[in-house]
């Protein structure tokens, strides 16, 4: 019986002669980076998912966020005069959900009754227009002909205006719907502003003691330039309204203390576009009194802006909240981008409080070229 050969075959992956491909093995490393890439999509699609879902609460912790900074300033004056800190926060909340609820009540009654009276002497209006017109500029413009009895005198204009008039409560309805953002808003400015040492505490906490002078003093620098602007913008706010009470006053145009807190108010707290939104209403009303009211009302809003932008609003905002026009105007378009509307009135203090960080931070050196 032959003996067999008992000499093994070559290794599969042995070079050989040359005949026989050699079989590649996958690495090692591959199937775990398919699987991390794997958990990466899958982090990034759930953390994607949840900011979607959360990004209306985060909103809101901003805003609650700087309205906390802006009345801390009150409600620490209000504990140095050992007033308990949750007690002081809700005096303070209360006196401005009290303020903007009378202010809203008030303009929304102002607006409806305008509108109503606009609707319900329309053509009236026109025809003392027209009158007004032809003896100034001594023209002879037709108030009888066929455009005033068919435009002027017919009943869509009239449905047109009264549209507009309900839509007013359409928008009251909006706000009402919103009751719950605001509540959210409210509940997160009182914990933070009536938290606020104890939340600085638990923050800094969780640092080095080396940072945590760093994150007091930025905080520092936030309330100072938030409280800054509001209070800033509120001492312009009144000296505006009264201002524009007492033309109002005098011209003789009705609701002159409605039209003057609105003007107060709109033209300081709105950025870019609140002085035009503000002076719009008040010469909207007078102009339903007298045309040449409407024409003083006008001239007076754009005397005053001058007045106010070149010699009011640098005095007062020197030490609180000194930022260039065109720096400010930036900010806005760049919150009402990110943000919406929402941007757009927290975008100045956010932009105060980033300058002064900077400010305070980043140092300065004098400029010795002669040609600067």
């Amino acid at each position: 019986m032959a003996a067999r050969d008992e000499s093994p075959d070559p290794a599969p992956d042995a070079p050989g002669d040359g005949s026989r491909p050699s079989r590649a093995r996958m690495p090692r490393w591959l199937p775990r980076a398919l699987v991390l890439a794997l958990a990466l999509v899958a982090c990034y699609q759930f953390a994607h998912w949840a900011f979607d879902r959360l990004v209306g609460l985060l909103v809101n912790v901003l805003v609650a966020f700087f309205c906390a900074l802006a009345i801390e300033p009150a409600v620490d004056w209000m504990a140095r005069r050992r007033i308990r800190r949750g007690l002081a926060t809700g005096i303070v909340m209360l006196v401005v959900l009290v303020a903007a609820a009378g202010f809203l009540l008030a303009v929304g009654s102002l607006l409806v009754d305008q509108i109503g009276t606009i609707v319900r002497n329309l053509p009236q209006y026109v025809d003392d227009v027209v009158k007004w017109i032809n003896r100034t500029f001594h023209t002879h413009i037709d108030t009888g002909g066929k455009l005033h009895d068919k435009v002027l005198h017919s009943n869509w204009v009239r449905t047109y205006l009264t549209s507009g008039a309900a839509s007013v409560w359409g928008i009251s309805a909006t706000v009402i719907g919103t009751i719950f953002q605001v509540f959210t808003v409210v509940l997160f400015t009182f914990y933070l502003a009536a938290d606020g040492p104890r939340l600085r505490r638990t923050l800094c906490s969780m640092l080095p003691p080396a940072h945590q002078a760093e994150v007091l003093r930025a905080w520092d620098i936030a309330v100072a330039k938030t409280g800054g602007y509001l209070y800033s913008r509120a001492l312009m706010a009144v000296v505006s309204g009264l201002a524009h009470y007492i033309l109002l006053q005098v011209l003789g145009v009705p609701y002159a203390p409605a039209l003057g807190v609105w003007v107060g108010l709109v033209s300081q707290f709105i950025p870019t576009v609140g002085t035009y939104l503000a002076g719009a209403l008040p010469i909207l009303v007078a102009f339903t009194e007298d045309p040449w009211d409407a024409l003083w009302v006008l001239c007076f809003v754009v005397v005053y802006q001058q007045f106010e932008n070149y010699l009011l609003q640098p005095r007062i905002t020197a030490r609180t909240v000194d930022i260039h026009p065109a720096v400010a105007f930036g900010s806005v378009i760049a919150g009402t981008a990110l943000l919406g509307a929402v941007g757009a009135l927290i975008a100045i203090p956010a932009t105060a409080t980033l300058q002064g960080f900077f400010t305070a931070y980043v140092r300065r050196y004098e400029v010795t070229d002669p040609r600067m």
